[in-house]
């Protein structure tokens, strides 16, 4: 079957921030700082990790990974809402509105496989110490990467692909700051029955074999930190988890937010909230949550920031 735009419309439009100029021009501002501070500090982390020989380890590779999907959600969903507050214009292309989907999909899904991945290294790391170096060799690092950005990809495909083949209603005004896919699909005057399915089959899955992952690793982790009788080093062992255990808290948190709020409510400024916090804030904080948390980190900052003034006898 030829897949194409039955609807023949070429925009929607992004309402979700109208407000006053005076308004718009806080939320430009506000939004502008938001994106400067993820770009940068990841970033600084990704400098980091590159840099400091120290940091060459699975953990701070998956970490930079981590940092990188973070700058590429940001950088597909930030910009373009920026361009549309500065021109007064909240248009955004057909092609361009399911390309935001696409990409949203794809860095959001490798963000959730990324973070079950790292939950991995974490428990052969501490509940497995003497195969950890064996068991997560750059091979199979870089193996786990990719096989998290091909799966992302595939789930993405198969939405896009299935959003490719509604026809749209002439009301083409998306109450929301980026196209989100649940809705665009609201938007869509024929049945959308199967994309619903898709919709809470593949997430269902998607997100939940790797919390299931994550909740099943950090049982293993926890039951293996007790079990050591130095004070030391139970607290060594849970500092090396509470960085992750926060980015993980954020990122499912506040996803899990969105997608209740949007059950049990049609406030779009609730659900235009709840997305900021899923998909803009956590961005932001996961490079502060590593590098105020991790003192391997902080000390590899150091040395970017203020190589001089370290490096001086």
């Amino acid at each position: 079957m030829e897949i194409s735009n039955q609807s023949g419309i070429s925009e929607f439009f992004l309402t979700g921030l109208t407000y006053a100029p005076a308004i718009e021009s806080f939320i430009f501002s506000l939004f502008l700082s938001i994106y400067f501070v993820t770009i940068f500090g990841n970033i600084l982390i990704i400098l980091a990790v590159r840099l400091d020989y120290h940091l060459h380890t699975p953990m701070y590779f998956f970490i930079a990974n981590l940092s990188f999907t973070d700058i590429c959600i940001s950088t597909t969903i930030i910009p373009k809402m920026l361009l549309n507050i500065e021109t007064q214009n909240q248009s955004i292309t057909y092609t361009g509105c399911l390309s935001q989907v696409c990409f949203v999909l794809i860095f959001g899904g490798l963000e959730s496989c990324l973070l079950a991945v790292m939950a991995y290294d974490r428990y052969l790391a501490i509940v497995h110490p003497l195969r950890y170096t064996v068991i997560m060799n750059p091979c199979l690092c870089v193996l786990l990467v990719l096989l998290s950005l091909f799966i992302s990809t595939i789930n993405a495909l198969l939405h896009s692909l299935m959003l490719l083949k509604l026809s749209f209603c002439k009301d083409q005004n998306i109450l929301h700051f980026f196209c989100e896919l649940v809705q665009v699909i609201k938007h869509a005057c024929s049945d959308t029955f199967i994309n619903t399915l898709l919709i809470y089959t593949v997430t269902s899955v998607f997100a939940g074999v790797p919390l299931a992952g994550i909740i099943f690793s950090y049982i293993q982790i926890v039951s293996s930190i007790l079990k050591i009788s130095s004070v030391q080093g139970r607290n060594k062992a849970f500092s090396t988890c509470g960085s992750h255990l926060s980015v993980v808290s954020l990122f499912y948190g506040t996803a899990f937010g969105v997608y209740m709020s949007s059950a049990v409510s049609d406030s779009s400024v609730k659900n235009i909230v709840f997305s900021m916090m899923y998909i803009v804030v956590p961005q932001m904080l996961n490079p502060f949550i590593y590098s105020l948390r991790n003192r391997e980190m902080k000390q590899a900052m150091r040395h970017l920031l203020f190589p001089v003034v370290l490096s001086s006898p």
